[in-house]
């Protein structure tokens, strides 16, 4: 399945936690972002007002929307304080919180190696794995296409990992199993436009 006809969205992961350091399965677990998360979170907003700046748009005239986590809230604080622009209102979207991973959040990656995820490369089947109370790629997929969907002009996104790998298959057909192994970075810009995804990354 792939959604055409998008405007530009730019897409965010929110900063570097304790929990992201330390290798845990954060999922819908709320925790704050470090000293790291809050420099990269402060050079991507740099990076994206120097990015809109370029192409000539005007930061009033997105749509800014994040999950309700506090990471990625201070994440979007943080970007936006680099903008001088009056900026409307940022919105909070349900549908773009973090997959939960049940009983697996707070545990060390390598602690659930039968349990959770098989180290290392994720087979075709975990797009629909799904751990004791938690949320398949493709129980995500529901939410987020429906976000997608109501997209009318361009926006600027700040989310999580999973989310991220959700619309790169949504967006750009990426395979689900490119997906789910692709590291999300927390210091660069997703970039969609016309079923494409451009990465700009910090200096």
């Amino acid at each position: 399945m792939q959604i055409n006809n998008l405007p530009d969205i730019y897409f965010i992961r929110h900063g570097e936690t304790s929990w992201n350091k330390e290798g845990r399965y954060q999922g819908r677990t709320d925790i704050a972002l470090n000293d790291t998360g809050l420099k990269q979170a402060k050079n991507n907003g740099i990076l994206l007002q120097q990015i809109l700046q370029k192409k000539g748009l005007d930061p009033s005239d997105f749509t800014w929307v994040c999950s309700p986590l506090s990471r990625t809230k201070a994440t979007m604080d943080n970007i936006r304080s680099q903008f001088k622009e009056a900026l409307p209102k940022e919105k909070i979207d349900e549908r773009l919180i973090e997959l939960s991973f049940g009983v697996c959040e707070g545990f060390l990656h390598d602690e659930l190696v039968e349990e959770f995820s098989k180290r290392g490369e994720r087979g075709s089947d975990f797009w629909n794995f799904r751990a004791k109370d938690a949320e398949s790629y493709q129980d995500a997929s529901k939410r987020i296409v429906s976000f997608i969907n109501e997209i009318e002009k361009p926006t600027i996104i700040v989310s999580h990992g999973g989310v991220a790998r959700v619309f790169r298959h949504l967006i750009e057909d990426l395979k689900q199993t490119e997906a789910v192994n692709w590291a999300t970075p927390q210091d660069a810009i997703l970039h969609f436009s016309n079923n494409e995804m451009q990465l700009f990354n910090q200096d």
